[in-house]
C-alpha cells in the first residue's frame, strides 16, 4: 500500500473508533508508519484528509449500496433493499452509524469545506432515492425514514427500526 492508502486507511479506523476531534495528525501519521513529510505532501492539513476520507467513504458507500440493490427492479422490492443494506452495514460495520453524521457533530458550524463534502453526499442520497420514486414528495418522505434508521440504529444498536420501516415502505409504495 502507497503512504496515502495507508494514512486514508488509518484515518477510517481512527475517525470511527475516537471521533474527528480526538485524533490527532501526529498520530495517524505514527500509526501508518509514514513520514510528517510524506503526510503533508499529500494533505495540508487535518480538514483536508478529513475531506479526502469523506469522498473515498462516499464513493465506498454507494458502491456497497448499488451493488447491493442491482438485482431488483421493482421499486418496492429495491426500496426494501435500501433498507436491508442499513442493516448489512450495521453488522459489517457495528452500527457504526454514518461517518458523515458523525464527522458532523465535529466540526464547527463554519467549516464549510467538510460541510460541503457532507451536503452533497446527503443530497446524493436523495437523488438516488428520487431516481427510484418519481413522486418527490414521496421520494423525500422514504429519503427521511432511511437517515431516521442510520441515527436510531446507531443509538440503540439494534436494526428493529430499519425492519420496521421495511413495513412503512410496503404501505407506503403500494
Amino acid at each position: 500500500m502507497s503512504p496515502k492508502e495507508r494514512i486514508l486507511e488509518k484515518t477510517a479506523v481512527l475517525f470511527h473508533q475516537q471521533g474527528y476531534s480526538a485524533t490527532g495528525i501526529n498520530q495517524i501519521i505514527e500509526e501508518a508508519k509514514v513520514a510528517k513529510a510524506s503526510f503533508y505532501q499529500h494533505f495540508k492539513s487535518k480538514e483536508d484528509l478529513c475531506v479526502a476520507f469523506l469522498n473515498e467513504r462516499h464513493s465506498y458507500w454507494f458502491d456497497q449500496l448499488e451493488e447491493f440493490t442491482a438485482g431488483e427492479k421493482e421499486t418496492k422490492i429495491k426500496l426494501v433493499a435500501s433498507f436491508d443494506f442499513l442493516i448489512f452495514m450495521n453488522e459489517k460495520e457495528n452500527f457504526r452509524g454514518c461517518s458523515f453524521l458523525n464527522i458532523l457533530s465535529e466540526i464547527p458550524s463554519d467549516n464549510v469545506k467538510i460541510l460541503n463534502v457532507l451536503q452533497n453526499h446527503k443530497h446524493d442520497l436523495r437523488v438516488y432515492f428520487q431516481n427510484i420514486i418519481k413522486d418527490k414528495l414521496l421520494s423525500d418522505h422514504v429519503y427521511l425514514l432511511f437517515e431516521s434508521c442510520i441515527i436510531e440504529s446507531q443509538l440503540f444498536k439494534s436494526n428493529q427500526f430499519i425492519e420496521q420501516s421495511k413495513k412503512i415502505i410496503q404501505i407506503l409504495s403500494s
